[in-house]
């Protein structure tokens, strides 16, 4: 899926707001793109707060790396979100972010559990690689493997991809995982190691989603 150049700007914009307004990102950490057509992504700048960046300094890459439009440098992480939108090209929006306490249970090896309904139904299927040297191919070929079971890839030490085919749904996932392991982290402090959502309540989505022949979300269920 894809969109055209003016929409994928806009709602890559929006979304650097919303992440970093929302904590998922501190400073210049975190970039994001969007499938312009059949072989072209548009991504944001290296160095640049996602809270700051306009849609005239988005850079346009070719699927083979290559700049095809804009006079700054390509974000960092180019290589993964490059490698993302290969091995899947149902998805629109990539979201690599570094939310904190998602991050810190990684790092530590405690498990991210899904809790409520909310983190159950916008999570769902997740992925964790070992540390990787950001920004290298290694990491991108990890992370692109990875995807093939998972909307989300947790990279150890490092940070988060998320990817959809909705960049509301791109953001109610990133947001999710990172209230997620805030929920996980309290609760350990609590003492508890168990608490998941009810398994049922997925089994029910899922079932109702194969009646309606796709994904069902924001509609009240």
């Amino acid at each position: 899926m894809s969109l055209d150049h003016a929409t994928a700007a806009t709602a890559i914009v929006r979304l650097g707001r919303r992440v970093a307004g929302a904590d998922l990102v501190v400073g210049a950490g975190g970039n994001i793109s969007a499938r312009i057509g059949a072989d072209k992504i548009l991504v944001t700048p290296s160095g640049w707060a996602l809270d700051e960046v306009g849609e005239g300094d988005l850079v346009v890459l070719g699927l083979d790396g290559e700049v095809r439009a804009g006079t700054a440098k390509p974000s960092s992480e180019a290589n993964t979100h490059l490698a993302a939108h290969r091995a899947r090209p149902d998805i629109t929006i990539a979201l690599h972010l570094h939310p904190p306490h998602a991050n810190l249970l990684t790092a530590t090896g405690h498990g991210i559990r899904l809790i409520t309904l909310d983190h159950a139904y916008y999570v769902r299927r997740w992925a964790t690689v070992p540390y990787l040297p950001s920004g290298t191919e290694e990491l991108a070929d990890a992370v692109a493997g990875a995807l093939g079971d998972a909307d989300v890839v947790l990279m150890a030490h490092h940070g988060c991809l998320v990817v959809s085919s909705d960049a509301e749904v791109a953001f109610e996932r990133a947001a999710n995982l990172e209230a997620a392991a805030t929920a996980t982290f309290r609760a350990l402090l609590l003492g508890d190691t168990t608490t998941v959502c009810p398994p049922e309540y997925l089994e029910r989505m899922q079932s109702l989603e194969a009646e309606a022949g796709g994904p069902v979300y924001g509609k009240g269920v």
